[in-house]
């Protein structure tokens, strides 16, 4: 009878029923379909946020480390302007005092080296002093309260590790334009070994390799940083490899420049000639007492070649050559022929003279006896 009754009610509301049944039996599987697909939303969740954190946050702040460096650049613009010669080159600000580090090279070969600032200010800036030996040079600027990095606060980078650079490449920005950003990563940390077309470069020593292009027009002297954007280098010379003759795209570590950078600064590298305190000896050295013949001095900033050496003379004794560039006297930096001229005119002639020259892509140290 109950099976009888069963029947009916089935066959008498049908839609009823199975309904019914469908609508408990949905019911029931809905909670768990959403509790299921909460988890897994969950999980996704997590393993963004602890399990690659660095996927994350390379996707909120690359662009908070460019505009945090992009202020500490500056473009550089001089003599040039020839076939081949670029009128221009990168920079970067390292003082809050308008301090400007950048590579030594012909475009500061000028009394007007003007540098253009992030926001689109102009200075005319000046030359504070040079090691060629590191191929450096420190500009300074009358800016004040400018964002700028701290090279002691420089960091070392490894193989793999990523690096950004930051550089006027081709000259692209001239006024507030930003200068370009290239991404890449340590190839490797090596000894440099390259030339500058037919010329060695001065600088020895070690070079981060990065896969990143920065040896075209305008890039020189511009920053590498990590990606946090602490300083880690700046972006060397046009160069190719002289072991497979393929373009070398390096930047030298803060590391190895800023020794050199701080005596520039403090004036240890600057021509004596510029501190008033000192006193020119009665009977001082001259080019004409040490037996050199410059090459002739066109320019303002005329280099020191040594054109001829005369005979029986302390140059002579001392093994000094025509072709010679000289770069420093007494440890004083020698730009030009003039600035050569006025460090002997402060050395007595009953002192030696120590020369370091440039000769056959390698530097040399002689001294010049009275």
């Amino acid at each position: 009878m109950t099976s009888d009754w069963r029947l009916q009610h089935e066959l008498r509301f049908p839609s009823c029923q199975i309904g019914s049944e469908r609508q408990v039996r949905q019911e029931r599987r809905i909670p768990r379909l959403f509790s299921r697909w909460a988890l897994c939303m969950l999980l996704a969740a997590l393993s963004l946020a602890v399990v690659r954190p660095d996927r994350v946050a390379a996707q909120t702040s690359f662009a908070d480390v460019v505009d945090a460096v992009q202020p500490k650049i500056v473009k550089i613009y001089g003599a040039g302007g020839f076939a081949g010669l670029e009128a221009y080159q990168s920079g970067f600000l390292i003082s809050a005092e308008g301090h400007v580090l950048t590579v030594w090279s012909y475009v500061l070969d000028t009394e007007f080296i003007t540098v253009s600032l992030d926001d689109g200010r102009k200075f005319q800036a000046e030359l504070v002093g040079t090691d060629p030996r590191l191929e450096i040079a420190v500009l300074k600027v009358p800016a004040e309260q400018v964002a700028f990095f701290n090279l002691h606060d420089a960091v070392e980078l490894e193989a793999g590790d990523r690096v950004l650079t930051f550089s006027n490449l081709f000259g692209v920005a001239t006024g507030n334009e930003p200068v370009s950003v290239l991404h890449g990563s340590v190839a490797v940390k090596t000894d440099l070994a390259a030339r500058r077309g037919a010329f060695a470069t001065n600088y020895k020593g070690p070079v981060y390799v990065v896969d990143a292009i920065t040896n075209n027009p305008g890039a020189a002297g511009g920053a590498a940083t990590d990606g946090q954007g602490r300083l880690v280098g700046m972006l060397g010379k046009e160069l190719k490899n002289s072991l497979n003759d393929t373009w070398l795209n390096y930047a030298v570590p803060i590391g190895e420049l800023v020794g050199s950078v701080d005596d520039i600064i403090a004036g240890r590298f600057r021509p004596r000639s510029e501190d008033d305190s000192l006193k020119k000896p009665t009977d001082a050295h001259s080019l004409a007492t040490l037996g050199i013949v410059l090459l002739p001095n066109v320019l303002s900033k005329t280099p020191p070649f040594v054109d001829s050496v005369l005979p029986t003379s302390s140059a002579e004794k001392a093994g000094l050559r025509p072709d010679d560039l000289i770069l420093f006297v007494n440890d004083r930096v020698a730009t030009s022929s003039d600035t050569l001229r006025d460090e002997l005119s402060y050395i007595d002639r009953l002192d030696p003279v120590r020369l370091i020259v440039e000769r056959d892509k390698e530097l040399l140290e002689v001294e010049l006896l009275p």
